[in-house]
């Protein structure tokens, strides 16, 4: 059986105002990044790639000097319960800029191949418990 697990991280025009976000401070936006999620390992797993891809795109616009207004990201991923294994995690990026749509659309892409954790993900990682 596939258990989904979704995530939402939006920063700048897109928080919330309804109170159902936590808010966490964040170096690009005066407001911080609102994080829409039930608690769990799984949630946890893919708030990890909505966050990377949310601060690489305010940290690569800015590097490129565009605007941003606002970002979400939607993560969401399955897990396999009958083994407890990732059938693997998808988001969708929404961008709030007076930039033209090609630009804003390199953007993404270029967020897409240099955030750090969806590179880790996709190569796989080590996890390994510590005596400590």
């Amino acid at each position: 059986m596939d258990e989904r697990f979704a995530v939402v991280a939006s920063a700048g025009s897109y928080l919330a105002e309804d109170g159902d976000e936590v808010r966490f401070p964040h170096r690009w936006t005066p407001g911080g990044v609102g994080v829409r999620s039930v608690f769990s390992g799984g949630h946890v797993l893919n708030l990890a790639v909505a966050a990377c891809v949310l601060n690489d795109l305010y940290r690569e616009a800015e590097t490129a000097g565009l605007a941003l207004r606002g970002v979400r990201v939607r993560a969401e991923g399955g897990f396999d319960t009958s083994r407890w294994v990732s059938t693997g995690i998808s988001y969708a990026v929404e961008v709030d800029s007076d930039a033209p749509q090609a630009l804003i659309d390199a953007l993404v892409a270029a967020v897409d191949e240099v955030a750090e954790i969806p590179q880790a993900l996709r190569q796989g990682a080590a996890v390994t418990r510590s005596a400590e």
